[in-house]
């Protein structure tokens, strides 16, 4: 039997963490690795890219919500038999417009914080903690 083998460096990605008015945007993964999941906007840095451009590209493109500036938040690795990645969170500041899914998201909502850290949804890994953090900071 062969064992799956890992890349040694992991795939970088961003993920692009909203909360405004007491509630927390997340949408739905349509695609692998989480798909069916609730889980923030994101996805893999293009070449050339930074990671906050990513969170900013990927929140635009899966939700339609265009935001200013985004501030680090935290990273997490992801590592899996068949994928390694590293996922820098960015906490997207000014976040205009009505969310609606796109791209790979096959929905997109606003949850009230208390569900999204009261482990009422059926989530990817971490979404609870970073919820959590981005309440905690002070991102004036």
């Amino acid at each position: 039997m062969r064992s799956a083998s890992r890349k040694s460096e992991p795939t970088p990605a961003a993920l692009a963490v909203v909360i405004r008015g007491g509630h927390a945007l997340l949408v739905r993964r349509r695609n692998r690795p989480d798909a069916g999941l609730w889980g923030y906007p994101g996805g893999k840095c293009e070449p050339g890219e930074t990671a906050a451009e990513t969170a900013l590209r990927e929140l635009a493109e899966e939700t339609g919500l265009r935001a200013q500036r985004a501030t680090a938040l935290g990273t997490l690795h992801i590592i899996r038999p068949d994928f390694f990645y590293r996922l820098d969170a960015f906490v997207c500041h000014g976040a205009e417009g009505d969310a609606r899914a796109a791209d790979d998201a096959e929905e997109a909502g606003w949850f009230p914080v208390s569900r999204v850290i009261g482990g009422g949804l059926l989530m990817s890994r971490d979404v609870d903690r970073l919820c959590l953090r981005a309440l905690g900071q002070d991102f004036r």
